[in-house]
């Protein structure tokens, strides 16, 4: 989403008109869901994707189409139906129903637009509220809440009534995209921290896969040399202190947005920072390690009054287990269970779901 608003407030800056194209809904089973977002461009390129396929392809030509016909007066709502009208030839029939919102931004568009990215920009959430039908206001018009529910700007009509504002998500539940009363919510979820305790390879290859998916990281090691710009590129904040100085100073400000990684090169540093970390509000907070050094751990905390009701909470041994073997294994595994934690509110598997074939089908 920031790539995007980031092109697309740079093409409305330089005079380059597009059309701004997002999944506002859907129904049953759909190549992408709500919040996917599409730029088109007046001399036909692209950036981000509805799903691919006949429903892409269709948006796109209509979006040129207003491009070219000058038709820029306001947003406006696509339906698709995926049956044999849409989908059988690329193999996308999947029986669902979406909604685009298709909105041709101009230089009047640009407040609005520039609203939009600086609340994304600043990491703290918002929420889009986009009205589907007449009883909500005008179909297509566009409401931009801050994280508190302000009402920060609007596109497409004066301003939200009292029906957009009647089910407006709370982001610190971290909700998914829904529709209720004749209004869709997009909400953009507050941007996770990804605090990592120990700069060796581990840490600097989680950071740097966590960082592609679009976690804001931080970075802690005691040796100067292992928390630099160049191990740790995407890194917002790399400091180099004592682990029990710095996080007895950074632990009180942790808030459940905030995820912690304990990867350090020893036993001590790990005990020292989850005794820091174990108790305060981050959301999450993980150690690497064998099941025989947590054991210890844990019970060296316990001896030195840590709660064992928290301890329980630490995710450890850090990752799903996917029979990792190197470096970037243990890192995809550990990132997996971190995007898990964000996206899903949980860490455990959920159970696996496989279509049988109908007995007497023709292959």
């Amino acid at each position: 989403m920031r790539e995007l608003l980031a092109l697309a407030a740079d093409a409305v800056g330089r005079g380059r008109p597009l059309v701004w194209c997002s999944v506002v809904q859907t129904r049953g089973s759909t190549p992408q869901k709500a919040g996917a977002c599409m730029l088109v461009f007046a001399d036909g390129s692209q950036a981000g994707t509805l799903g691919g396929g006949c429903v892409e392809a269709e948006v796109k030509r209509r979006a040129l189409d207003a491009l070219h016909d000058g038709q820029a007066a306001g947003p406006r709502l696509i339906t698709f139906c995926l049956d044999d009208d849409y989908g059988w030839d690329d193999g996308l029939i999947c029986g669902g129903r979406m909604t685009i919102l298709a909105d041709p931004l101009t230089a009047a568009g640009a407040e609005y637009l520039g609203h939009f990215r600086s609340l994304v920009e600043s990491g703290g959430g918002c929420v889009e509220a986009v009205v589907l039908d007449q009883t909500a206001g005008t179909p297509g018009a566009r409401h931009l809440f801050g994280a508190t529910g302000r009402s920060v700007a609007s596109r497409g009509a004066d301003g939200a009534n009292e029906q957009v504002l009647r089910q407006m998500p709370d982001l610190s539940r971290r909700p998914g995209p829904s529709s209720a009363h004749g209004v869709a919510y997009l909400p953009v979820l507050p941007r996770v921290t990804l605090f990592i305790v120990g700069g060796g390879h581990v840490g600097q290859a989680v950071a740097q896969l966590a960082s592609s998916v679009d976690f804001e990281v931080e970075v802690l090691d005691d040796r100067e040399s292992y928390v630099t710009a160049e191990r740790f590129p995407t890194a917002r904040a790399r400091i180099a202190d004592d682990v029990g100085r710095a996080l007895q100073r950074i632990g009180p400000s942790l808030t459940p947005s905030h995820y912690c990684l304990i990867v350090t090169r020893g036993h001590r540093h790990d005990e020292e920072a989850l005794f820091h970390l174990a108790t305060t509000r981050a959301g999450y907070v993980g150690m690497i390690g064998s099941k025989r050094k947590i054991r210890l751990i844990y019970d060296d905390l316990a001896a030195r009054g840590v709660p064992t009701d928290v301890l329980a909470r630490v995710h450890a041994p850090l990752g799903f287990e996917i029979g990792s073997q190197t470096v970037p294994e243990i890192a995809i595994s550990i990132v997996a269970e971190l995007i898990a934690c964000r996206n899903l509110g949980s860490t455990e598997p959920r159970a696996r779901v496989r279509v049988a074939p109908r007995m007497g089908a023709a292959s």
